[in-house]
């Protein structure tokens, strides 16, 4: 199996409709409106986040959070990840009733148990909303930035990228960026390759979240190329979502051929149907990635994470051992088939 790492996945967008029917039994809550046989319903974009909220609504303890946490993280060590980074929401958080400080910490100690039980490791990336405008995504980033944590080690952007521009949340990400947080945003999803290409002059991003419409531009992807922006891709969630008919036409293969640094991410995974399993595989069917090149995306997330030196030089070396593995592996498989 290729060790992998997701830098691109919303935490209670990760949320499986088996546990946030645990909360709604707990609270008294319905989900027949947007869980039907065990699978989460939702139409479009607009219903998709409607859904979404929902579901995010019951977690409103901090054990809540520490549950979805370590679930989902131990549910990426079985599927081979050694390194995860998701997004949080303190938007969520006041929402569901729940002071930040207390979501962050349930956070917190999910995480903690989960690398106590399998060794992956994890940072937090907080975001704000964009579709709640500029004043809530720097209150947002003020927050964080008030309120330091180890294990947030980077901002962003997330939401419907459709809403305002890129420029009108320069002061938020000033703010992130002061206090010494790595920077991603969402751009160029729904949205085509002008959404990228502004938020690349507004916001100054290390990364971009999705970042596929670059495509239409070829410009604008050697300045990707040219800049080593890292585009968090989620090809899965692009299908599900439409902004591609299908694999074929998805441009992650032709972004990496000209030179854009790309991962692999499950975005939102059963909300798309996926998880970090599926998204390799989608790479090894219908992009023609073997092994090594997987290997390859995993060592571009690692490079691109928002982590302390010694962690991901650490990582780093426990891919490459896994390479090794794997080409004397390939090595013996060849050997023993020839003879």
């Amino acid at each position: 199996m290729v060790l992998k790492a997701e830098l691109h996945c919303h935490i209670e967008g990760a949320a499986s409709p088996r546990l946030v029917e645990q909360k709604a039994a707990k609270y008294g809550a319905d989900v027949s409106g947007f869980i039907r046989n065990g699978r989460y319903v939702w139409n479009d974009f607009t219903s998709f986040l409607q859904a979404y909220d929902r579901a995010s609504m019951l977690f409103r303890a901090q054990e809540d959070y520490a549950e979805l946490a370590e679930e989902y993280l131990m549910s990426l060590d079985r599927q081979g990840a050694i390194y995860s980074e998701f997004f949080i929401s303190t938007d969520h958080a006041l929402g569901a009733g729940l002071d930040p400080s207390a979501y962050i910490e349930g956070l917190a100690e999910g995480i903690r148990r989960a690398k106590a039980a399998t060794g992956i490791e994890c940072r937090m990336i907080a975001t704000g909303l964009r579709h709640r405008g500029p004043e809530a995504v720097t209150a947002a980033a003020q927050y964080i930035a008030a309120h330091p944590h180890p294990l947030i080690t980077g901002f962003g952007m997330a939401g419907d990228e459709r809403m305002y521009h890129s420029e009108d949340f320069a002061t938020a990400f000033d703010i992130a960026r002061d206090a010494g947080l790595g920077i991603t945003v969402h751009a160029g999803e729904l949205s085509g390759w002008e959404s990228v290409a502004d938020a690349l002059d507004a916001l100054k991003p290390a990364r971009i979240g999705h970042g596929v419409r670059a495509v239409e531009n070829p410009d604008l992807v050697k300045r990707l190329a040219d800049e080593q922006i890292v585009l968090e891709c989620c090809p899965g969630s692009n299908i599900s979502l439409g902004v591609y008919k299908n694999f074929g036409a998805h441009p992650f293969a032709a972004l990496a051929r000209a030179g854009v640094p790309v991962t692999l991410n499950s975005d939102d995974p059963p909300f798309f149907h996926t998880d970090i399993q599926q998204e390799y595989d989608i790479a090894a069917t219908h992009f023609g990635y073997d092994d090594r090149m997987l290997s390859d995306v995993t060592a571009t997330a690692l490079k691109a994470a928002f982590i302390d030196e010694g962690t991901r030089y650490a990582l780093l070396r426990r891919l490459d051992q896994d390479k090794t593995v794997c080409a004397i592996d390939e090595f013996f498989a060849g050997s023993a088939s020839n003879s």
